[in-house]
């Protein structure tokens, strides 16, 4: 159906407020034709231009952060394409935040040079930029687009060391899976689309609450998941995740694991909470997809934290460690409920400073030595006490470890999961309770298991003999200030968490469920 006069009009009315929404992504835009263009001026030719991709990530994050101040009126903009929620504002603040200490990284440990900065953070902001995307997606072709312009630049990123085979294997491993993957999930978006007529996620949900859980419907679930999954790094799409980070530079691996991350799980909680909200009287859709998102979560974590032990590339070991968190976020989502979703965005934030703040020591560490393997991390206590301490630090976080925001946000989605849990076994569909209890069990079990790997890095730092002739490792003054700034906002956020906890409540409250 083509659009009316009257339609054109409507949307033109409307595209002053929508562009003001719309200011956080624009601000991107005009940092990635900022970058294009200094490029070609000859006074420009020779400078890094990592300062310029600051400016651009830091205006973008103050009208994202504006907007949480200063929420705006809820509801579909650009013909409904985006959706405007304090969902959608939070986690894009997320990814933001993430993109800027990224950036904070690269300056620091020198990766891109001079002559690669241009193309290596247009790459960066325009990966944001789908990422922000993701987590304001009203629709289903939006989608697709936002993952899309999320996973391009990724592809690009994970191969930009030049003469180094590892990167190129990792860059190709990257785009043949995540090709299949993007088919898999178009197919099924394309189901959904035809079989309601429409792409918009509230009427996708509202048909599905009509409807009920048939073949058709389930089966486009289904395939939509893969796609996700396949952002996510959950199993039985993780596969690629080892590779890509081993061959990436750290700084990217970092950026793709805290990044991505944020906006596969804003993205997914929007689809989950949106069908559950539309079926208030039902238990039917949220039945089917908790139990298969709570078996995907024990899967993923298991899987993640067994595989990481024998792990000795430091890189490796935290791309299963990535692997296992995703686990543990899709077990706040499984239960698709208020405090399940503040618990993930609780979540989110400590693990964007604990996972970025231990591949910024890994790139430090690459930086000195040449190694990312642990031999290369023993002793380094007496090399540079404030690496080995803030590695410490970070890894402790990523244990769960109080009085640090890894253990705060592990705390709140363990409490969600019983809390659901609880409320199903008393009055939910059979069984599902029961499955909420093992997903909890599986989650504190797993919690137990990651200590060994992590703790087993702790000892190498603190404990082991430095490698003979190992020389002092190097810690530039801007890298020691980023490295102090995210532990201290562990363990600021692991301290006090009402403040923040306030916010996630507030952002999670989008959609209505309880």
């Amino acid at each position: 159906m083509f659009p009316t006069h009257d339609d054109i009009v409507k949307l033109q009315s409307a595209l002053e407020s929508d562009l003001l929404l719309f200011l956080p992504e624009l601000s991107l835009c005009a940092g990635i034709v900022a970058l294009l263009l200094a490029r070609l001026l000859p006074a420009l030719d020779r400078v890094h231009l990592g300062g310029l991709a600051v400016i651009a990530v830091a205006v973008s994050l103050f009208a994202g952060g504006y907007q949480v101040y200063e929420p705006p009126v809820g509801g579909a903009y650009f013909a409904g394409m985006l959706v405007s929620d304090s969902w959608g504002v939070f986690v894009r603040l997320i990814v933001l935040a993430a993109a800027l200490v990224t950036v904070l990284l690269t300056l620091a440990t020198g990766i891109p040079g001079r002559d690669d900065s241009a193309d290596f953070y247009v790459l960066l902001l325009g990966g944001t930029l789908g990422m922000s995307l993701m987590a304001s997606a009203g629709h289903l072709l939006m989608v697709f687009i936002a993952v899309e312009m999320a996973s391009l630049p990724g592809y690009a990123l994970a191969g930009f060391l030049k003469g180094r085979r590892t990167g190129s294997e990792a860059a190709l491993k990257y785009v043949v899976y995540g090709a299949a993957a993007s088919g898999v999930m178009l197919y099924g978006l394309t189901l959904l689309a035809g079989v309601f007529g429409t792409g918009t996620l509230h009427d996708v949900a509202a048909g599905i609450a009509q409807r009920g859980p048939d073949l058709p419907v389930l089966a486009g679930l289904a395939l939509v998941s893969v796609g996700l999954g396949f952002k996510l790094a959950a199993v039985p799409f993780q596969f690629w995740c080892p590779d890509v980070f081993e061959g990436a530079a750290a700084e990217v691996a970092g950026f793709l694991s805290v990044a991505s991350k944020a906006a596969a799980i804003g993205l997914v909680g929007r689809v989950l909470l949106t069908l559950h909200a539309a079926q208030p009287d039902t238990v039917a859709v949220p039945a089917h997809l908790g139990a298969m998102v709570a078996v995907v979560a024990m899967l993923t974590a298991t899987f993640g934290n067994l595989v990481a032990f024998g792990q000795t590339n430091l890189k490796r070991l935290l791309a299963y460690s990535t692997i296992a968190h995703a686990g543990y976020m899709l077990m706040a989502l499984a239960v698709t409920s208020s405090a399940g979703a503040a618990a993930v965005l609780y979540y989110l934030c400590a693990y964007v400073a604990m996972n970025l703040g231990a591949f910024g020591v890994v790139a430090l560490v690459r930086n000195a030595t040449g190694s990312e393997d642990l031999s290369a991390y023993r002793g380094l206590v007496r090399r540079n006490p404030l690496l080995a301490v803030t590695l410490a630090v970070f890894l402790a976080s990523l244990l769960g470890l109080p009085p640090l925001a890894g253990f705060a946000g592990k705390f709140q989605v363990f409490a969600a999961v019983y809390a659901a849990a609880d409320a199903t076994h008393a009055s939910g569909p059979p069984g599902l309770g029961t499955l909420f209890f093992v997903l909890l069990g599986v989650g504190a079990v797993n919690t137990a298991l990651s200590a060994y790997y992590y703790l087993k890095v702790v000892r190498a730092m603190l404990l082991d003999d430095p490698e003979p002739g190992a020389a002092p490792v190097a810690c530039p003054p801007g890298a020691a200030l980023l490295l102090l700034a995210l532990v201290a906002a562990l363990i600021a956020a692991g301290v006090v968490w009402d403040p923040l906890t306030a916010e996630t409540a507030r952002a999670a409250a989008a959609f209505g469920v309880k």
